[in-house]
């Protein structure tokens, strides 16, 4: 049995766990960067969408309710849904071999190489590690070379999902973006929001 580490993704779930573990008691119900939804409700599109690319790999049971249409209630502790999720996600993608050529994924177009795979797995998870963090006003989990490796999948996967507002349009560079600005700005953030 193959038996992967995707060092990509593990940096990105750390983040995410890192953020949903550093929101105060009353940031739950803060807004973020994602239009419309709460910190609760992008852990729980971050947590449902973990369990997606889990599901198309495994079979298993994906999220329990729609991950772009979340309800804003947890039904267990925030940081035991991240832990689920990641831990879901983390087990399927050991099982995938780095020259596997076609994936399958929850996003456009369905199969993707393992690398371009596992980092839109990766990208999902440290983009909303970055929305709960600015949200609760920590620091960006993000640094130059993450977002430089995140950048190389979202090219391939971020412009179907566009139509499906899963991301909004691209923002133009500004003079003094690092890699992790334009990265976020690819993906249609605003590198400096706040609350």
């Amino acid at each position: 049995m193959t038996s992967t580490e995707w060092t990509i993704l593990a940096e990105a779930h750390e983040a995410l766990l890192t953020a949903v573990r550093d929101v105060p008691a009353d940031g739950w119900e803060r807004s973020t960067p994602c239009a419309d939804w709460t910190v609760t409700q992008v852990l729980q599109h971050a947590a449902g969408d973990q369990l997606a690319f889990a599901s198309f790999l495994t079979g298993e049971p994906g999220p329990d309710e729609n991950p772009f249409a979340p309800s804003g209630k947890l039904g267990d502790d925030p940081g035991a849904v991240a832990r689920r999720a990641v831990e879901a996600s983390a087990r399927a993608f050991a099982t995938v071999a780095p020259d596997t050529a076609e994936v399958p994924v929850p996003v456009p177009p369905n199969k993707l190489d393992a690398a371009t795979a596992v980092g839109a797995c990766a990208l999902d998870a440290a983009v909303h590690a970055w929305d709960i963090a600015l949200a609760t006003g920590r620091p960006s989990p993000l640094n130059a070379d993450l977002a430089r490796r995140l950048h190389t999948s979202a090219t391939v996967i971020v412009e179907p999902l566009r139509s499906f507002g899963a991301y909004a349009a691209a923002l133009p560079d500004e003079p003094g973006d690092d890699d992790t600005a334009r990265f976020l700005r690819y993906l249609g953030r605003n590198p400096h929001w706040t609350p």
